[in-house]
């Protein structure tokens, strides 16, 4: 059984780390419903349950009532009515437009 060296374990692990991380750092890159440049992000949540994953977070729509989005990260949730600001786990989002069954954020790294 080969063993790598340490100067090689920690360049494998370099290597393996920027991967992880260029598409948070991108300049700009568009995924489905997520749209990012400069660490701005758009997305746009369309129906009960729809989801987006956003600077690396899993975001989810709950629902649409009353002009509110309820959004949740985990176990987190948070109400979003048109133009709000909120924070939700590790983002900033703000709901910039509300439909009866869609939400647009955009998203930012707290």
């Amino acid at each position: 059984m080969a063993t790598l060296h340490r100067p090689a374990r920690l360049a494998t692990g370099a290597v393996a780390a920027a991967l992880v991380l260029l598409p948070l750092t991108a300049c700009s890159f568009s995924s489905g419903n997520v749209s990012c440049s400069d660490g701005q992000c758009t997305a746009t949540l369309s129906g009960d349950g729809a989801t987006a994953t956003i600077l690396g977070t899993e975001v989810s729509l709950g629902s649409v009532e009353n002009g509110q989005a309820s959004l949740s990260v985990g176990d987190t949730s948070v109400s979003c009515g048109e133009g709000d600001n909120v924070s939700l786990g590790p983002l900033s989002l703000t709901c910039t437009s509300v439909t009866t069954d869609s939400v647009e954020l955009s998203a930012s790294l707290s």
